[in-house]
């Protein structure tokens, strides 16, 4: 952390889009910004490692766009594709807010439906940030988990 802390936000972004340049092979990279949020500002850390997870995720949209009929043989897509046409970018927003669902398989399937990049970046981009600085400010100690929530690891100590 303390070698993250001195390269700063540039750091933060690389990482994260390398972490989110994988497909289907998932690098646990999320709850880093945990202890990072109280080295850095939350917001701002949230915003890089949104930034870079969005430039990481278009690897799963081009996988798709270019792979449109090895993807559309998957029994998952056809469920995602109904999503994607339905309510296309809430959908790519909600999955990025998620940190345990596979995003790979609904970036997949954007590209393969040829939805329009400049909305598949701009929802992971808002959707990552918001979940990353989450993430951060409860590092920071900005917020608290009531204590009936079963995420006691979350809250920082007093």
């Amino acid at each position: 952390i303390a070698e993250i802390g001195y390269y700063g936000y540039p750091s933060i972004f690389l990482v994260s889009m390398i972490w989110n340049s994988t497909v289907i092979y998932l690098i646990p990279g999320f709850w880093v910004y945990y202890p990072l949020g109280s080295v850095f500002f939350p917001p701002l850390l949230g915003l890089a490692g949104g930034a870079g997870a969005a430039v990481g995720e278009l690897t799963s949209y081009v996988v798709g766009y270019s792979g449109r009929g090895i993807v559309r043989r998957w029994k998952l897509y056809t469920r995602v594709e109904g999503w994607l046409k339905k309510w296309g970018f809430i959908v790519i927003f909600g999955f990025n807010l998620v940190p345990f669902f596979p995003f790979d398989l609904v970036g997949m399937a954007a590209g393969a439906l040829r939805y329009p990049l400049w909305k598949f970046y701009l929802a992971c981009l808002v959707g990552r940030s918001l979940a990353y600085g989450f993430v951060a400010m409860a590092g920071a100690g900005w917020i608290q988990f009531p204590a009936w929530l079963p995420l006691p690891a979350l809250n920082p100590p007093q």
